[in-house]
């Protein structure tokens, strides 16, 4: 075995555990954002959050404080997730990890929209961006499962 053939074996096998990573990295983020979805349709129906912003979320039960810190803590796995893309070099997994970020700041931001005025088009924004964010989660995991050429 020549060192040349070495070097690809090795490259071949990063790249592998790196997608591995990728696929637990997208799993991860949909699992949270099923539960996420889940959550705000409880906040939905269940707690009526008094008008105020963010600060809000932690104050009206512990229902609305989850979704909330479920919320911050997929802004941090989306970002981990993009990251991840971009040290894999994967041009789809890098666009689609960027747009499925910018789906869940933008329901986070809805969702602070939504604890300073009750407007319902703020709880729609959220959900539409969730559903985004979800489908590009899902994207990312087809593509990961997908095989190289040979």
């Amino acid at each position: 075995m020549t060192s040349g053939s070495s070097a690809t074996q090795a490259e071949s096998t990063d790249r592998a555990k790196m997608l591995e990573r990728l696929r637990g990295s997208s799993f991860g983020a949909l699992v949270m954002l099923i539960l996420q979805f889940a959550l705000g349709v409880g906040v939905n129906l269940y707690i009526e959050p008094k008008k105020g912003g963010f600060g809000e979320a932690f104050t009206n039960g512990p229902l609305l404080a989850i979704h909330a810190l479920l919320g911050l803590l997929l802004i941090i796995a989306a970002i981990g997730q993009l990251v991840l893309a971009i040290r894999a070099r994967h041009g789809a997994l890098i666009a689609i990890s960027a747009v499925g970020l910018i789906a869940i700041l933008v329901a986070a931001s809805s969702g602070a929209g939504f604890l300073s005025d009750h407007a319902e088009g703020e709880s729609l924004g959220m959900a539409l961006a969730a559903a985004v964010a979800m489908l590009c989660y899902a994207v990312c995991l087809r593509i990961e499962s997908e095989r190289p050429p040979r």
